[in-house]
């Protein structure tokens, strides 16, 4: 029994200590220990169908994904690491087709074109294109279901480009 007290007790002390040098974190990022900070560059919208508002909430959201699961100080420019991309598609096409060939589905699909610099870790610069879509039914118009399912394509891609960044999946 107190052996396996002092287990218990070994393992919550060497909790903090393995999370604070970089080690492992919680959050499930693997960010190397002298990188203190991070810039995320507003995207813009370079897309032939522009949604005025999606490159701010892309760039907000992902801003907020890095300040709650980082520890990261989030800069304007110039951190040690640094964010920036183009939204380069806002597509919409017809997904499913019934027997009278008209359109159930319509499926808005968002490209971005990201660019990820770590100026302390060059060996983790890339350049990359995320896609994510989210389907919704051609009874609605785009104009009465964009918001919503704009929400839920800009936190896919924020899911992907943070892992993508600082979590190494």
């Amino acid at each position: 029994m107190m052996r396996k007290l002092r287990s218990i007790l070994f393992a919550l002390l060497l909790l903090p200590a393995i999370s604070s040098c970089g080690i492992y974190s919680f959050s499930g990022t693997s960010i190397q220990a002298d990188v203190k900070s991070i810039a995320v560059e507003y995207f813009t919208n370079k897309a032939l169908r522009v949604n005025p508002s999606l490159a701010n909430n892309l760039t907000d959201a992902l801003i907020e994904k890095y300040r709650k699961l980082t520890k990261l100080d989030i800069l304007d420019e110039d951190g040690d690491m640094n964010v920036y991309g183009e939204i380069t598609g806002y597509d919409i096409q017809a997904t499913a087709i019934t027997a009278e060939e008209v359109a159930s589905k319509n499926r808005l699909t968002v490209t971005v074109k990201l660019t990820f610099n770590n100026k302390l870790h060059s060996e983790e610069d890339f350049e990359k294109s995320f896609s994510a879509f989210a389907d919704y039914d051609s009874e609605n118009s785009l104009d009465a279901v964009e918001e919503s399912i704009c929400e839920e394509i800009i936190e896919k891609l924020v899911d992907d480009i943070f892992n993508a960044t600082v979590a190494n999946w």
